[in-house]
């Protein structure tokens, strides 16, 4: 056992969970769509350590990870307790959470994900001063209320001056 005022180092970022209603759905959606590599899918029942882990008695889930580009999705398909509730907060509601990903051609991701059910909240915005001038940006929310930021920077030109 360690004291509270030990030093620590964080890391790295390892993971990102996400509860789905149903994993099948949510792997098509992060494998097929978004092109992420579905590394495995884990089964745990009421148990389990997952309970214990999560704070909640009886907890039972099938859980997969997939890998994309520098970052894990976890995603988690809860099967019991039986007073699970579905949620889905708007951005400014306490509690909220977006992942953000870094893309390129914002416009073709878009066309693809609205065919697998995730819409855009806005049009893509684009910010016109200050650091991020050109930066294209915009908010998707997923059937279950998954909220994802799609963001990509504008082309630098590579030119050379005569």
């Amino acid at each position: 056992m360690t004291d509270a005022g030990d030093p620590f180092c964080i890391e790295s970022a390892e993971h990102t969970g996400l509860t789905v209603s149903s994993l099948q759905e949510a792997l098509s959606f992060w494998s097929g769509v978004m092109g992420f590599e579905h590394l495995y899918t884990w089964d745990f029942d009421d148990n389990s350590l997952l309970g214990q882990l999560v704070g909640v008695k009886a907890a039972a889930a099938r859980i997969a990870m997939v890998k994309g580009p520098g970052h894990l999705i976890e995603l988690l398909e809860y099967r019991s307790p039986n007073d699970r509730q579905v949620m889905k907060p708007r951005s400014c509601d306490v509690g909220s959470v977006h992942v953000a990903f870094r893309v390129r051609n914002i416009d073709a991701l878009l066309g693809r994900i609205a065919a697998a059910g995730w819409n855009a909240v806005s049009k893509v915005q684009k910010v016109e001063f200050g650091e991020r001038t050109g930066l294209r940006l915009v908010y998707v929310r997923g059937p279950d209320g998954v909220t994802l930021e799609f963001l990509e920077y504008p082309s630098v030109s590579l030119a050379v001056a005569p």
